[in-house]
């Protein structure tokens, strides 16, 4: 008793009530969003597009997440995070009944792009909302547990969307719309606003005088976009899995129930063992922690070069699963360090770019490598994962060194907060 005691103080210890109703939100959101996961699925089979068409429309989908990545976190520091939230997911699940009534091509497509515009909005105000609330010292356990509500509420999704497609693509539509407005209903009983602006903001160099800081400033910021191109590495190497992974295991000879083993497998890992991840690199430095974790997602992919059977995928899904495993805490906290509080949501905003960014790289580049160099591009995937832990390496301890000067700062009793010391650091 006392060990599991221990375990959970460890794990989830400390956190306050309203990071729970944002957990809870974040779990029945991502188990709830199914529906785009069988967009082109539904195109072809019900709507009678052809395979480029569906193609098409699922990429206005991934364009209006690029957009809406960036509104979100304009919003999420305009209008506070609660109300970013609640129009976010009320539009969602507005746009998914409209999706699920649609039967012209052209009209699906342009609701299809912006349901991948609100779809991305509520990233930066979650994270942003986390970090107004959770303590410095207890957010790396904080963001564990976010990524773990994420991964959970992904596999759920994945086992209810193949029940509800072979039943109904209406019922797919309907009921993630019902599961968008739960999580909207959560937030709007139990989540106040959490952000606090000061009377006086900080003024940060990159904004014009007598203008408020915009987008601007995280894009003229060095140390975090250092951090931003490390995190975009790390982002192409994970998209490997869904794009170029399924062509390298059809090519081996191995059908889509091998791909979806191998899936499960790094889904099962994360459910099953995320929550012990902190007790193992909270005694770590950041960037040590995150070279470690990108090093031997290099390592996994690399072994793809010599696959040739389903037990080789097995095993470099358990060595890049736990890469991945280990880098989403540090990766979550030290983009919350670099943030000012002026600026929490766009900065959020820029950071969560990599993923569109990744989404449209790792495919398209991944495609061309895998056709003219067969094996040889896993040694290529490989290499960018070396690359992202040397680079760890040497930016980490600037970027650390930073955030400890305003620490120290705030302590030596200066008036300002760590957070406003990182506004006049910018």
């Amino acid at each position: 008793m006392h060990a599991l005691r221990r375990w959970w103080d460890d794990t989830a210890g400390g956190l306050p009530a309203t990071f729970w109703y944002l957990w809870a939100g974040i779990l029945i959101n991502r188990a709830g969003a199914f529906a785009m996961l069988f967009l082109s699925l539904y195109l072809t089979d019900a709507r009678g597009a052809s395979e480029a068409v569906a193609g098409a429309v699922v990429g206005a989908y991934g364009a209006g997440g690029a957009i809406g990545v960036l509104l979100g976190g304009v919003l999420t520091d305009r209008w506070g995070r609660r109300a970013t939230l609640l129009a976010a997911h009320v539009t969602t699940a507005g746009l998914m009944v409209a999706l699920a009534l649609s039967t012209h091509l052209a009209l699906i497509a342009a609701l299809s792009a912006l349901v991948g515009m609100v779809h991305s909005m509520p990233s930066p105000a979650f994270v942003a909302a986390i970090v107004d609330l959770v303590p410095e010292n207890r957010r790396s356990r904080a963001f564990n547990l976010q990524f773990w509500a994420f991964n959970l509420g992904m596999a759920v999704a994945s086992l209810l969307a193949g029940v509800l497609a072979e039943a109904s693509f209406l019922a797919l539509f309907l009921v993630d719309a019902c599961a968008t407005l739960a999580t909207a209903a959560v937030i709007a009983w139990k989540v106040p606003e959490t952000l606090h602006r000061r009377a006086t903001p900080a003024p940060l160099p990159a904004a014009p005088p007598g203008r408020r800081p915009g987008l601007l400033t995280p894009l003229t910021d060095r140390v975090f976009l250092t951090f931003v191109g490390l995190s975009f590495l790390l982002a192409v190497l994970s998209m490997q899995t869904s794009t170029i992974m399924p062509l390298a295991m059809r090519a081996d000879g191995l059908g889509p129930s091998a791909y979806g083993l191998v899936v499960a497998l790094g889904g099962a890992l994360i459910v099953l063992g995320q929550l012990f991840v902190p007790r193992l690199i909270d005694r770590h430095r950041k960037h040590v922690v995150l070279a470690v974790s990108t090093g031997l997602m290099a390592i996994g992919f690399g072994t793809l070069t010599v696959a040739d059977g389903l037990g080789v995928y097995l095993g470099a899904a358990v060595v890049w699963t736990i890469g991945s495993m280990l880098a989403a805490p540090p990766n979550a906290q030290i983009n919350a360090d670099l943030a000012p509080l002026e600026l929490r949501g766009r900065y959020q905003s820029v950071f969560y770019l990599t993923f569109p960014a990744a989404s449209f790289v790792a495919p398209t580049l991944g495609g061309v490598s895998l056709q003219y160099l067969g094996a040889a591009h896993w040694l290529i995937v490989g290499g960018l994962g070396v690359l992202a832990a040397a680079g760890h390496l040497l930016a980490g301890p600037p970027r650390e060194r930073r955030v400890a000067a305003l620490l120290r700062s705030a302590a030596r009793g200066t008036g300002r907060t760590p957070t406003e010391d990182r506004v006049a650091a910018v």
